[in-house]
């Protein structure tokens, strides 16, 4: 085709001693005194050093001081610094809840347990967690739900050489039906000026991109191949349908800009089919094995949430499938993706400036409000997740989505 959580991140893996889920942070005879790493090889370090209750616990480069000499392995399950021990302000269990020090009263808010390279909170059951994966110094540090992402795995005093598992990353995939739906209407939004993109099976232009027509809901084009593709899927299960006789034009024109052979009635006969169903469930088969389905497995094996997964779809509907993966190639240059131990954020705004660089050596596609006004905004909001309400920009239109 072709056209125009907020939770944070940690490098390094909690292995200690024991490493099976709901041991105490080290056996009771294991106490041990030193510092706990997480992201970018940095300390858990209580601010100012200052032993006050509510004091915040956060991410500092690693000193060697009492501020960062955390002692675990206690009987209570507590992890203590300065006297005092890291605690879940107001005992609250939700997502955010910051961490902070506090006088040690062996509450459910103060007691942690090792389980596979992540630290968690007894009394929430929830892990803990860098505010939005800044390895920035101080960045406050809160629990957040589990999900085995390098944002929440650490380094124990006397802990070995860290060795984390890869997991998918907490919260719901792209190809859940109603993300897959809000990811249409992102598409929808940049291809065709509209959120409604079950009216576009019938659009069809020739954009002046020099790929020919481009066509139905995601820009299926004459000049790239992805338009042939279809309509062959499409005569395979209904031989004789109207745009059947174009098969030997649309084979001579691919991979090219022309129009011989499809003019003057190919725009009107494609418009006539998109109202058959079985001509529409091409397109969205099409669409789901050429370009959906892969760019969302890439984001899973990269264990980027519904945003990075979008980022690389809309990628791939743009550029083609190996377009996005020439883009990514290009973006481990700058940086690593979460599936080898780099922060989520980083990785995707390495992403999408390559994004944008690819987009501006065309003129059709040189305007990149698509990413910049809409997956750069939702980014530096924090929404990996692309949940709902979504406010964006595209071509200067604004949308809304849920």
């Amino acid at each position: 085709m072709v056209h125009q959580r907020t939770a944070a991140s940690v490098v390094g893996a909690l292995l200690i001693g024991v490493a099976a889920v709901g041991y105490g942070v080290t056996s009771a005879s294991a106490a041990t005194a030193g510092p706990i790493t997480g992201l970018g090889g940095k300390c858990i370090d209580v601010a100012g050093a200052n032993p006050a209750n509510g004091t915040a616990v956060q991410l500092y480069d690693c000193n060697g001081s009492a501020a960062q000499t955390w002692t675990v392995g206690n009987t209570d399950t507590s992890i203590r610094a300065l006297g005092k021990c890291l605690d879940v302000t107001a005992a609250s269990t939700a997502n955010g809840a910051k961490v902070q020090l506090y006088d040690c009263n062996n509450t459910g808010a103060q007691k942690w347990t090792a389980s596979n390279g992540a630290l968690v909170n007894s009394g929430s059951g929830k892990c803990l967690d860098v505010t939005d994966r800044s390895t920035a110094n101080g960045a406050r540090l809160q629990i957040w739900t589990c999900g085995g992402t390098t944002n929440q795995r650490w380094t124990l005093p006397g802990g070995g050489t860290p060795t984390p598992t890869p997991t998918n990353p907490s919260g719901t995939n792209l190809d859940d039906p109603a993300k897959k739906d809000v990811a249409m209407q992102l598409v929808s939004a940049a291809e065709n000026s509209s959120l409604d993109w079950r009216a576009q099976f019938s659009y069809i232009e020739d954009i002046g991109d020099g790929r020919g027509y481009t066509a139905g809901i995601i820009g299926f084009c004459s000049g790239t191949g992805d338009m042939l593709e279809l309509v062959e899927a499409y005569t395979r299960t209904k031989p004789g349908n109207v745009l059947a006789g174009y098969l030997p034009a649309l084979r001579t024109v691919n991979g090219t800009p022309s129009h011989s052979g499809l003019d003057p009635n190919f725009p009107r006969d494609w418009r006539t089919a998109a109202t058959d169903p079985v001509f529409q469930a091409a397109q969205e088969a099409e669409r789901d094995r050429v370009y959906f389905n892969p760019s969302v497995r890439d984001g899973k094996n990269d264990q980027v949430r519904a945003l990075g997964q979008f980022a690389y779809y809309d990628a791939a509907v743009m550029h083609g499938y190996e377009g996005m993966r020439q883009i990514r190639s290009r973006a481990l240059n700058r940086a690593k993706p979460p599936a080898q131990g780099g922060d989520e954020r980083t990785w995707l705004n390495a992403f999408l400036d390559e994004r944008v660089i690819e987009m501006k050596k065309e003129a059709a596609h040189s305007d990149t409000s698509r990413v910049d006004t809409a997956q750069r905004v939702f980014l530096n909001n924090g929404n990996f997740n692309l949940n709902t309400p979504l406010v964006f920009a595209v071509y200067g239109d604004q949308f809304r989505i849920g």
